[in-house]
Protein backbone atom coordinates (compact mmCIF):
# COMPACT_ATOMS: atom_id res chain seq x y z
CA UNK A 1 0.00 0.00 0.00
CA UNK A 2 1.51 3.41 -0.62
CA UNK A 3 1.87 6.00 1.31
CA UNK A 4 -0.50 8.22 0.20
CA UNK A 5 -3.03 5.58 0.38
CA UNK A 6 -2.30 4.91 3.73
CA UNK A 7 -2.44 9.02 4.36
CA UNK A 8 -5.83 8.61 3.20
CA UNK A 9 -7.26 5.67 5.79
CA UNK A 10 -5.52 7.21 8.83
CA UNK A 11 -7.14 10.30 8.35
CA UNK A 12 -9.81 11.25 10.61
CA UNK A 13 -13.34 11.54 9.16
CA UNK A 14 -13.86 15.28 10.32
CA UNK A 15 -17.28 17.24 10.48
CA UNK A 16 -19.27 18.07 6.76
CA UNK A 17 -18.17 22.26 7.10
CA UNK A 18 -14.22 21.50 6.77
CA UNK A 19 -14.34 18.37 4.36
CA UNK A 20 -13.85 21.23 1.61
CA UNK A 21 -10.64 22.51 3.41
CA UNK A 22 -9.03 19.47 4.23
CA UNK A 23 -9.26 18.08 0.87
CA UNK A 24 -7.17 20.45 -0.68
CA UNK A 25 -4.42 20.08 2.02
CA UNK A 26 -4.41 16.18 1.94
CA UNK A 27 -4.41 15.47 -1.73
CA UNK A 28 -7.69 13.54 -1.97
CA UNK A 29 -10.24 16.23 -3.43
CA UNK A 30 -11.06 14.51 -6.34
CA UNK A 31 -13.05 11.52 -4.16
CA UNK A 32 -14.18 14.07 -1.88
CA UNK A 33 -15.38 16.41 -4.96
CA UNK A 34 -17.13 12.98 -6.08
CA UNK A 35 -19.10 12.11 -2.69
CA UNK A 36 -20.05 16.12 -2.77
CA UNK A 37 -21.65 16.60 -5.93
CA UNK A 38 -25.39 16.40 -6.23
CA UNK A 39 -26.51 12.53 -6.00
CA UNK A 40 -28.00 11.61 -9.89
CA UNK A 41 -31.05 11.56 -11.56
CA UNK A 42 -33.61 12.32 -8.63
CA UNK A 43 -31.56 14.88 -6.22
CA UNK A 44 -30.45 18.21 -8.92
CA UNK A 45 -32.05 20.25 -6.68
CA UNK A 46 -29.58 23.15 -4.70
CA UNK A 47 -28.34 21.83 -1.67
CA UNK A 48 -30.61 22.63 1.78
CA UNK A 49 -29.62 24.07 4.40
CA UNK A 50 -29.65 21.31 6.96
CA UNK A 51 -32.85 21.66 9.08
CA UNK A 52 -33.04 21.47 12.83
CA UNK A 53 -35.72 20.98 15.10
CA UNK A 54 -39.50 18.81 15.13
CA UNK A 55 -41.08 19.32 11.46
CA UNK A 56 -43.69 16.65 11.06
CA UNK A 57 -44.35 18.06 7.69
CA UNK A 58 -40.89 16.90 6.57
CA UNK A 59 -41.15 13.09 7.71
CA UNK A 60 -41.47 11.88 4.10
CA UNK A 61 -39.02 14.75 2.58
CA UNK A 62 -36.61 12.10 0.82
CA UNK A 63 -39.04 10.71 -0.70
CA UNK A 64 -39.38 13.58 -2.57
CA UNK A 65 -36.20 12.36 -4.16
CA UNK A 66 -37.08 9.88 -6.79
CA UNK A 67 -34.19 7.83 -6.50
CA UNK A 68 -34.73 7.39 -3.30
CA UNK A 69 -38.15 6.61 -3.69
CA UNK A 70 -37.45 3.77 -5.95
CA UNK A 71 -34.45 2.24 -3.61
CA UNK A 72 -37.58 2.99 -0.64
CA UNK A 73 -40.37 0.83 -2.46
CA UNK A 74 -37.79 -1.67 -3.62
CA UNK A 75 -36.88 -2.14 0.68
CA UNK A 76 -40.31 -2.20 1.57
CA UNK A 77 -41.64 -4.99 -0.33
CA UNK A 78 -38.44 -6.90 -0.19
CA UNK A 79 -38.39 -6.51 3.60
CA UNK A 80 -42.43 -7.81 3.56
CA UNK A 81 -41.07 -10.83 1.25
CA UNK A 82 -38.34 -11.56 3.87
CA UNK A 83 -41.00 -11.62 7.21
CA UNK A 84 -43.29 -13.48 5.01
CA UNK A 85 -41.11 -15.85 4.32
CA UNK A 86 -39.33 -15.88 8.18
CA UNK A 87 -43.05 -17.29 9.07
CA UNK A 88 -43.57 -19.54 6.09
CA UNK A 89 -40.34 -21.02 6.60
CA UNK A 90 -40.89 -21.64 10.17
CA UNK A 91 -44.42 -22.87 9.87
CA UNK A 92 -43.11 -25.58 7.35
CA UNK A 93 -40.00 -26.69 8.73
CA UNK A 94 -42.01 -27.58 11.93
CA UNK A 95 -45.06 -29.06 9.78
CA UNK A 96 -42.43 -31.43 7.72
CA UNK A 97 -40.04 -32.51 11.21
CA UNK A 98 -42.42 -31.36 14.25
CA UNK A 99 -38.15 -30.82 15.68
CA UNK A 100 -37.92 -28.07 17.51
CA UNK A 101 -33.96 -28.83 17.20
CA UNK A 102 -34.29 -28.52 13.12
CA UNK A 103 -36.50 -25.73 13.29
CA UNK A 104 -33.49 -23.78 15.08
CA UNK A 105 -31.11 -25.27 12.55
CA UNK A 106 -33.24 -23.59 9.71
CA UNK A 107 -33.57 -20.44 11.13
CA UNK A 108 -29.70 -20.29 12.15
CA UNK A 109 -28.80 -20.82 8.29
CA UNK A 110 -28.95 -17.27 7.46
CA UNK A 111 -26.93 -15.88 10.13
CA UNK A 112 -23.87 -17.93 9.48
CA UNK A 113 -23.19 -16.54 6.22
CA UNK A 114 -24.02 -13.07 6.84
CA UNK A 115 -21.21 -13.26 10.22
CA UNK A 116 -18.78 -15.41 7.55
CA UNK A 117 -19.57 -13.19 4.39
CA UNK A 118 -20.51 -9.13 5.26
CA UNK A 119 -17.21 -8.15 5.08
CA UNK A 120 -16.57 -9.47 1.52
CA UNK A 121 -19.86 -7.71 0.85
CA UNK A 122 -18.69 -4.54 2.30
CA UNK A 123 -15.57 -4.46 0.09
CA UNK A 124 -17.78 -5.15 -3.07
CA UNK A 125 -19.62 -2.32 -2.23
CA UNK A 126 -17.21 -0.44 -2.15
CA UNK A 127 -15.07 -1.66 -5.09
CA UNK A 128 -18.64 -2.87 -7.66
CA UNK A 129 -21.13 -0.51 -8.90
CA UNK A 130 -23.65 -0.54 -6.07
CA UNK A 131 -26.97 -0.68 -8.27
CA UNK A 132 -25.80 -4.03 -9.68
CA UNK A 133 -25.28 -5.61 -6.71
CA UNK A 134 -28.87 -4.45 -5.70
CA UNK A 135 -30.09 -5.99 -8.63
CA UNK A 136 -28.31 -9.42 -8.66
CA UNK A 137 -29.41 -9.85 -4.72
CA UNK A 138 -32.86 -9.64 -5.66
CA UNK A 139 -33.06 -11.33 -8.69
CA UNK A 140 -31.52 -13.96 -6.94
CA UNK A 141 -33.87 -13.58 -4.34
CA UNK A 142 -36.60 -14.08 -6.33
CA UNK A 143 -35.55 -16.98 -8.13
CA UNK A 144 -34.61 -18.77 -4.94
CA UNK A 145 -38.51 -18.36 -3.10
CA UNK A 146 -39.92 -19.87 -7.06
CA UNK A 147 -37.58 -22.76 -6.54
CA UNK A 148 -38.76 -23.97 -2.73
CA UNK A 149 -42.31 -22.69 -4.12
CA UNK A 150 -42.16 -25.61 -7.17
CA UNK A 151 -40.46 -27.60 -4.68
CA UNK A 152 -43.31 -27.86 -1.95
CA UNK A 153 -46.20 -27.84 -5.09
CA UNK A 154 -44.26 -30.73 -5.93
CA UNK A 155 -44.11 -32.33 -2.32
CA UNK A 156 -40.72 -32.80 -2.78
CA UNK A 157 -39.72 -30.15 -0.20
CA UNK A 158 -37.21 -31.12 2.74
CA UNK A 159 -36.72 -29.79 5.42
CA UNK A 160 -32.62 -29.37 4.36
CA UNK A 161 -33.99 -27.67 0.99
CA UNK A 162 -35.08 -25.28 3.84
CA UNK A 163 -31.74 -24.78 5.53
CA UNK A 164 -30.06 -24.70 2.34
CA UNK A 165 -32.30 -21.83 0.96
CA UNK A 166 -31.75 -19.99 4.41
CA UNK A 167 -28.02 -20.26 4.03
CA UNK A 168 -28.17 -19.38 0.25
CA UNK A 169 -30.48 -15.87 1.27
CA UNK A 170 -27.89 -15.29 4.05
CA UNK A 171 -24.94 -15.04 1.58
CA UNK A 172 -27.13 -12.91 -0.82
CA UNK A 173 -27.52 -10.37 2.24
CA UNK A 174 -24.45 -10.44 3.02
CA UNK A 175 -23.81 -8.83 0.20
CA UNK A 176 -26.70 -7.01 -1.15
CA UNK A 177 -27.68 -4.77 2.41
CA UNK A 178 -24.22 -2.98 2.51
CA UNK A 179 -24.71 -1.91 -0.99
CA UNK A 180 -28.17 -0.92 -0.31
CA UNK A 181 -27.16 0.91 2.39
CA UNK A 182 -24.14 2.82 1.21
CA UNK A 183 -26.00 4.24 -2.06
CA UNK A 184 -28.56 6.07 0.58
CA UNK A 185 -25.92 9.13 0.86
CA UNK A 186 -25.10 8.99 -3.02
CA UNK A 187 -29.21 9.58 -3.70
CA UNK A 188 -30.14 11.81 -1.18
CA UNK A 189 -27.12 13.67 -0.11
CA UNK A 190 -25.86 14.67 3.42
CA UNK A 191 -28.66 16.60 4.74
CA UNK A 192 -31.22 13.79 4.20
CA UNK A 193 -29.43 11.50 5.02
CA UNK A 194 -30.87 11.16 8.97
CA UNK A 195 -34.69 11.29 7.37
CA UNK A 196 -33.90 8.57 4.49
CA UNK A 197 -32.47 5.94 7.26
CA UNK A 198 -35.33 6.72 9.77
CA UNK A 199 -37.62 6.33 6.77
CA UNK A 200 -35.90 2.98 6.29
CA UNK A 201 -36.32 2.08 9.43
CA UNK A 202 -40.47 2.70 9.63
CA UNK A 203 -40.45 0.81 5.96
CA UNK A 204 -39.24 -2.10 8.13
CA UNK A 205 -41.20 -1.32 10.93
CA UNK A 206 -44.48 -1.25 9.31
CA UNK A 207 -43.32 -4.97 7.30
CA UNK A 208 -42.88 -6.38 10.63
CA UNK A 209 -46.65 -5.55 11.86
CA UNK A 210 -48.09 -6.63 8.99
CA UNK A 211 -46.27 -8.81 6.55
CA UNK A 212 -46.23 -11.90 9.45
CA UNK A 213 -50.09 -11.73 9.80
CA UNK A 214 -50.39 -11.52 5.81
CA UNK A 215 -48.04 -14.51 5.49
CA UNK A 216 -50.05 -16.94 8.18
CA UNK A 217 -53.46 -16.06 6.24
CA UNK A 218 -51.90 -16.98 3.53
CA UNK A 219 -50.45 -20.34 4.83
CA UNK A 220 -53.32 -21.07 6.42
CA UNK A 221 -55.94 -20.83 3.40
CA UNK A 222 -53.72 -20.77 0.14
CA UNK A 223 -51.19 -23.47 1.33
CA UNK A 224 -47.12 -22.54 1.99
CA UNK A 225 -46.39 -22.96 -1.70
CA UNK A 226 -48.73 -19.71 -2.83
CA UNK A 227 -47.01 -17.82 0.47
CA UNK A 228 -43.77 -18.45 -1.50
CA UNK A 229 -44.88 -17.63 -5.00
CA UNK A 230 -46.13 -14.27 -3.28
CA UNK A 231 -42.38 -14.27 -1.59
CA UNK A 232 -40.90 -14.37 -5.33
CA UNK A 233 -43.39 -11.89 -7.03
CA UNK A 234 -42.12 -9.35 -4.12
CA UNK A 235 -38.62 -9.93 -4.75
CA UNK A 236 -39.62 -9.66 -9.11
CA UNK A 237 -40.99 -6.19 -8.21
CA UNK A 238 -38.23 -5.20 -5.57
CA UNK A 239 -35.90 -6.16 -8.67
CA UNK A 240 -37.64 -4.01 -11.19
CA UNK A 241 -37.75 -0.66 -9.10
CA UNK A 242 -33.80 -1.13 -8.07
CA UNK A 243 -33.62 -1.39 -11.97
CA UNK A 244 -34.38 2.20 -12.28
CA UNK A 245 -31.99 3.94 -10.11
CA UNK A 246 -28.71 5.61 -11.51
CA UNK A 247 -25.19 4.31 -11.70
CA UNK A 248 -23.32 5.93 -8.72
CA UNK A 249 -19.92 5.17 -10.38
CA UNK A 250 -18.40 3.38 -7.67
CA UNK A 251 -15.39 1.75 -7.86
CA UNK A 252 -15.17 3.54 -11.51
CA UNK A 253 -11.54 3.59 -12.20
CA UNK A 254 -10.09 1.91 -9.09
CA UNK A 255 -6.89 -0.20 -9.99
CA UNK A 256 -7.32 -3.85 -9.54
CA UNK A 257 -6.85 -4.71 -6.05
CA UNK A 258 -7.16 -8.34 -3.57
CA UNK A 259 -10.42 -8.11 -1.89
CA UNK A 260 -8.43 -8.87 1.53
CA UNK A 261 -7.00 -5.77 0.70
CA UNK A 262 -10.08 -3.32 0.72
CA UNK A 263 -11.14 -5.46 3.67
CA UNK A 264 -8.20 -4.95 5.74
CA UNK A 265 -8.14 -1.02 4.56
CA UNK A 266 -11.56 -0.39 5.46
CA UNK A 267 -10.43 -2.27 9.14
CA UNK A 268 -7.53 0.23 9.49
CA UNK A 269 -9.70 2.81 8.44
CA UNK A 270 -12.47 2.07 11.12
CA UNK A 271 -9.50 1.60 13.99
CA UNK A 272 -8.04 4.98 12.95
CA UNK A 273 -11.77 7.00 12.92
CA UNK A 274 -12.48 7.73 16.80
CA UNK A 275 -16.19 8.25 16.38
CA UNK A 276 -16.69 5.74 13.77
CA UNK A 277 -15.61 3.13 16.28
CA UNK A 278 -17.22 4.14 18.82
CA UNK A 279 -20.80 4.65 17.03
CA UNK A 280 -19.69 1.02 15.99
CA UNK A 281 -18.83 -1.03 19.51
CA UNK A 282 -21.82 1.23 20.66
CA UNK A 283 -24.22 -0.78 18.04
CA UNK A 284 -22.69 -4.18 18.84
CA UNK A 285 -23.03 -3.43 22.57
CA UNK A 286 -26.30 -2.52 22.46
CA UNK A 287 -27.41 -5.41 20.50
CA UNK A 288 -25.93 -8.10 22.20
CA UNK A 289 -27.57 -6.64 25.48
CA UNK A 290 -31.01 -5.56 24.33
CA UNK A 291 -32.02 -7.75 21.70
CA UNK A 292 -31.54 -11.22 23.47
CA UNK A 293 -35.05 -10.13 24.82
CA UNK A 294 -36.95 -10.97 22.15
CA UNK A 295 -35.68 -14.20 22.18
CA UNK A 296 -36.41 -14.99 25.85
CA UNK A 297 -39.96 -13.09 25.25
CA UNK A 298 -41.68 -16.68 25.63
CA UNK A 299 -40.25 -17.22 28.65
CA UNK A 300 -41.68 -14.42 29.92
CA UNK A 301 -45.66 -15.26 28.36
CA UNK A 302 -45.27 -18.54 29.84
CA UNK A 303 -43.64 -18.78 32.72
CA UNK A 304 -44.10 -15.35 34.62
CA UNK A 305 -47.49 -14.45 33.32
CA UNK A 306 -48.76 -17.02 32.66
CA UNK A 307 -50.23 -16.77 28.93
CA UNK A 308 -50.68 -17.79 25.96
CA UNK A 309 -49.09 -17.11 22.47
CA UNK A 310 -51.97 -14.49 21.69
CA UNK A 311 -50.28 -12.46 24.48
CA UNK A 312 -46.66 -12.87 23.03
CA UNK A 313 -48.02 -11.73 19.59
CA UNK A 314 -49.80 -8.83 20.75
CA UNK A 315 -46.38 -7.62 22.78
CA UNK A 316 -44.29 -8.06 19.42
CA UNK A 317 -47.32 -5.68 17.91
CA UNK A 318 -47.01 -3.49 20.38
CA UNK A 319 -43.01 -2.64 20.03
CA UNK A 320 -43.38 -2.83 15.89
CA UNK A 321 -45.98 0.35 16.47
CA UNK A 322 -43.42 2.02 19.17
CA UNK A 323 -40.20 1.30 16.48
CA UNK A 324 -42.81 2.33 13.38
CA UNK A 325 -44.00 5.94 15.97
CA UNK A 326 -39.80 5.95 17.12
CA UNK A 327 -39.06 6.40 13.02
CA UNK A 328 -40.90 8.16 12.02
CA UNK A 329 -40.24 11.51 14.50
CA UNK A 330 -36.83 10.54 13.98
CA UNK A 331 -37.40 11.27 10.18
CA UNK A 332 -38.88 14.70 11.40
CA UNK A 333 -35.98 16.49 13.55
CA UNK A 334 -33.73 16.51 10.75
CA UNK A 335 -30.67 17.40 12.47
CA UNK A 336 -30.97 18.29 15.70
CA UNK A 337 -28.81 16.95 18.71
CA UNK A 338 -28.98 13.42 17.16
CA UNK A 339 -25.25 12.21 19.20
CA UNK A 340 -27.70 13.02 22.38
CA UNK A 341 -30.72 10.94 21.11
CA UNK A 342 -28.71 8.05 20.21
CA UNK A 343 -27.23 8.13 23.72
CA UNK A 344 -31.27 8.54 24.81
CA UNK A 345 -32.64 5.69 22.68
CA UNK A 346 -30.17 3.26 24.77
CA UNK A 347 -31.03 4.46 28.25
CA UNK A 348 -34.60 4.16 27.00
CA UNK A 349 -34.42 0.36 25.69
CA UNK A 350 -32.04 0.05 28.95
CA UNK A 351 -34.99 1.40 31.41
CA UNK A 352 -37.70 -0.14 29.74
CA UNK A 353 -36.25 -3.72 29.92
CA UNK A 354 -35.11 -3.06 33.83
CA UNK A 355 -38.83 -2.54 34.86
CA UNK A 356 -39.70 -5.47 32.79
CA UNK A 357 -37.74 -7.80 34.86
CA UNK A 358 -38.74 -6.18 38.22
CA UNK A 359 -42.39 -5.86 37.30
CA UNK A 360 -43.98 -9.54 36.45
CA UNK A 361 -47.00 -8.06 35.18
CA UNK A 362 -48.29 -8.16 31.59
CA UNK A 363 -50.19 -4.97 30.82
CA UNK A 364 -47.24 -3.09 32.32
CA UNK A 365 -45.15 -4.89 29.90
CA UNK A 366 -47.00 -4.12 27.27
CA UNK A 367 -47.24 -0.66 28.29
CA UNK A 368 -43.35 -1.16 28.57
CA UNK A 369 -43.25 -2.22 25.16
CA UNK A 370 -43.92 1.09 23.29
CA UNK A 371 -40.82 2.32 25.25
CA UNK A 372 -38.77 0.06 24.18
CA UNK A 373 -39.78 0.06 20.52
CA UNK A 374 -39.10 3.72 20.42
CA UNK A 375 -35.50 3.04 22.01
CA UNK A 376 -34.95 0.18 19.34
CA UNK A 377 -35.97 2.64 16.59
CA UNK A 378 -33.52 5.39 17.52
CA UNK A 379 -30.44 3.34 18.33
CA UNK A 380 -30.40 1.40 14.84
CA UNK A 381 -31.64 4.49 12.89
CA UNK A 382 -29.65 7.28 14.39
CA UNK A 383 -26.32 4.57 14.73
CA UNK A 384 -26.72 3.79 11.46
CA UNK A 385 -27.38 7.42 9.58
CA UNK A 386 -24.12 8.84 11.62
CA UNK A 387 -21.82 6.36 10.60
CA UNK A 388 -22.68 7.15 7.21
CA UNK A 389 -22.18 10.74 7.34
CA UNK A 390 -18.97 10.56 9.39
CA UNK A 391 -17.41 7.53 6.95
CA UNK A 392 -15.95 8.93 3.49
CA UNK A 393 -17.77 7.33 0.18
CA UNK A 394 -15.30 4.72 -0.72
CA UNK A 395 -15.24 3.41 2.46
CA UNK A 396 -18.96 3.14 3.03
CA UNK A 397 -19.60 -0.53 1.55
CA UNK A 398 -17.19 -1.52 4.53
CA UNK A 399 -17.82 0.40 7.31
CA UNK A 400 -21.66 -1.01 7.04
CA UNK A 401 -20.61 -4.62 6.47
CA UNK A 402 -19.02 -4.24 9.51
CA UNK A 403 -22.59 -3.11 11.26
CA UNK A 404 -24.29 -5.47 9.93
CA UNK A 405 -21.72 -8.10 11.51
CA UNK A 406 -24.22 -7.18 15.07
CA UNK A 407 -27.00 -9.12 13.61
CA UNK A 408 -24.71 -12.71 12.93
CA UNK A 409 -22.78 -11.86 16.45
CA UNK A 410 -26.32 -11.66 17.94
CA UNK A 411 -26.53 -15.34 18.53
CA UNK A 412 -23.46 -14.67 20.89
CA UNK A 413 -26.12 -12.44 22.94
CA UNK A 414 -28.83 -15.13 22.81
CA UNK A 415 -27.28 -18.38 23.78
CA UNK A 416 -24.99 -16.87 27.07
CA UNK A 417 -28.68 -15.36 28.05
CA UNK A 418 -31.03 -18.26 27.16
CA UNK A 419 -28.33 -20.56 29.04
CA UNK A 420 -28.48 -18.12 32.05
CA UNK A 421 -31.99 -18.22 32.04
CA UNK A 422 -32.22 -22.05 32.23
CA UNK A 423 -30.30 -21.37 35.99
CA UNK A 424 -31.13 -17.82 37.15
CA UNK A 425 -34.69 -17.19 35.40
CA UNK A 426 -35.63 -14.88 32.20
CA UNK A 427 -36.07 -11.87 34.96
CA UNK A 428 -32.72 -11.98 36.41
CA UNK A 429 -30.89 -12.16 33.33
CA UNK A 430 -33.08 -9.86 31.80
CA UNK A 431 -32.50 -7.56 34.43
CA UNK A 432 -28.63 -7.77 34.39
CA UNK A 433 -28.94 -7.69 30.54
CA UNK A 434 -30.51 -4.17 31.34
CA UNK A 435 -27.89 -2.91 34.17
CA UNK A 436 -25.17 -3.27 31.71
CA UNK A 437 -26.55 -1.74 28.70
CA UNK A 438 -27.31 1.57 31.15
CA UNK A 439 -23.72 1.50 32.38
CA UNK A 440 -22.11 1.05 28.68
CA UNK A 441 -24.43 3.85 27.72
CA UNK A 442 -23.45 6.15 31.07
CA UNK A 443 -19.86 5.02 29.96
CA UNK A 444 -20.45 6.63 26.40
CA UNK A 445 -22.01 9.58 27.70
CA UNK A 446 -19.77 10.23 30.01
CA UNK A 447 -16.26 10.08 27.85
CA UNK A 448 -17.59 10.58 24.90
CA UNK A 449 -17.98 14.44 24.05
CA UNK A 450 -17.53 14.89 20.07
CA UNK A 451 -20.65 12.31 20.08
CA UNK A 452 -22.55 14.41 23.02
CA UNK A 453 -22.25 17.39 20.52
CA UNK A 454 -23.03 15.61 17.16
CA UNK A 455 -25.85 17.65 15.71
Amino acid sequence: MSDASEGNIRRRPMRAASRATAASTTGTAAVRATTAQPPPSGARAAPRRPRSGFDWRTTFGSLENRDFLYLWLGMLVMMGGMQMQMIARGYLAYDLTSSPFLLGVVNSGFAVPLLALSLFGGAFADRLERKYIIQFGQGMAALLSIIIGVAIHLDVVAWYHLWIASIVQGSLFAFLMPARQAIIPQLVGQDRLSNAMALNAAAMSAMTLFAPALAGWAYAYLGPYNVYYIISGLAIIAFLLSGMLPKTGTGAGRRPAPVMGDILAGLVYIRHSPIVLILLLMGLATSLLAMPFRFLMPLFVVDVYRMGPEAMGLLVTIMGGGSLVGALFIASIGQSRRGMLLLLGSFMSGIALLLIAVIPVYNIAAALMILLGLGDAGRRTLNQSLIMEEVEDQYRGRVMSVFMLNFGLMPLGVLPAGTAAEYLGGQAVVGILALLLLGVTTLVLVTQRRLREMP
